[in-house]
């Protein structure tokens, strides 16, 4: 839609423009790939709709070409943007996911949910809640999918992903957490790539960045207006009145930040506080010296870029003889 003659509403820079017809002007993660072969990496893709009725959700699952019949873990992976950016087509993502199954032998599912500002925040979270049960509707091997059913190895499923992705990636496993334990799939481990987590009250190094700050500062009103709070226990996990990091419904963690990021301390915080939570899984940290918020998604081939893709894929793969 041409927007030369609409009247701007308000605008969120550098992710988007919202016009006052309605009209919503992406200005990041625009481009699109279609699935298919990546004879570079070895990786076969290919969409999935209709996973939310009436609705643009769908997923684009990932598998190594050469499988076979092998069981892979599985990782469900939810994109970044601040909730209102990118899609899996989107070439930082489909790029980056390829080179995620290709360096961690996993079966990857990457999530498209409803973003703001059309839709608030919590459908996000709802679709990838229905994203969830509809993988897990394979874990017998009578699913609709063929590759789920085949390859998935429904006993090592890991929920991640970056900013805003990891964000919906810990509140999935809040909700794994609280629901009756007829779910039948176990969420083996979770790993929160540089975690939009966020609050009212500076910590650490945050007041030192003002423009950084005021930025993050009304990133969460923006998806959530119904309620604006930086303290809603989902961007504020460990917020005072905040559902106790306890019933995180996994057994492994993994947190990554970096040294440069704005959001850095969160996840320090995240990690300090599940660790003395009373929850009995195993949760690590490890931080990127001298790199800023998902600098690896921009730059695959830099060795930090490799580094972080390597801690990946030993986390999906531990207790495992060797990659298949």
């Amino acid at each position: 839609m041409a927007t030369s003659n609409l009247e701007l509403d308000y605008e969120l820079l550098p992710y988007l423009k919202v016009y006052k017809n309605g009209h919503v002007e992406r200005l990041l993660g625009i481009d699109a790939i279609p699935p298919g072969i990546d004879s570079q990496f070895g990786v076969s893709s290919k969409d999935i709709s209709n996973i939310v009725p009436n609705s643009e959700v769908y997923v684009r699952i990932y598998l190594p070409i050469n499988c076979k019949n092998k069981k892979l873990p599985l990782v469900i992976y939810f994109h970044g943007g601040g909730f209102c950016m990118f899609t899996p087509s989107s070439s930082l993502y489909h790029n980056y996911l390829n080179t995620l199954v290709s360096e961690s032998r996993v079966i990857a599912i990457s999530v498209h949910y409803r973003r703001p500002p059309e839709h608030h925040v919590h459908v996000a979270y709802e679709d990838s809640w229905q994203v969830l049960q509809w993988a897990f509707a394979h874990y017998n091997g009578d699913g609709p999918e063929p590759w789920l059913n085949e390859h998935a190895n429904f006993t090592r499923v890991f929920l991640t992903g970056d900013s805003a992705g990891a964000n919906i990636a810990h509140n999935m496993a809040m909700n794994v957490g609280s629901v009756d334990p007829e779910l039948m799939v176990d969420i083996l481990g979770v790993a929160l790539i540089h975690p939009y987590f966020w609050g009212s009250n500076p910590i650490g190094s945050e007041g030192l960045y003002p423009d950084k700050k005021a930025g993050v500062d009304r990133m969460w009103s923006f998806v959530c207006p119904s309620n604006p709070d930086n303290d809603d226990p989902r961007v504020n996990p460990i917020a005072k009145g905040a559902p106790g990091l306890m019933s995180l419904g996994c057994r492994r963690v993994l947190i990554c930040v970096a040294e440069k990021d704005i959001l850095k301390d969160r996840g320090w915080a995240y990690y300090e506080a599940l660790g003395q939570s009373g929850w009995m899984g195993v949760v690590e940290i490890h931080e990127t010296q001298g790199e800023d918020h998902v600098f690896h998604l921009h730059d695959l081939d830099s060795q930090k870029s490799k580094d972080l893709m390597k801690n990946l894929a030993h986390f999906f793969n531990r207790e495992r003889t060797h990659f298949l």
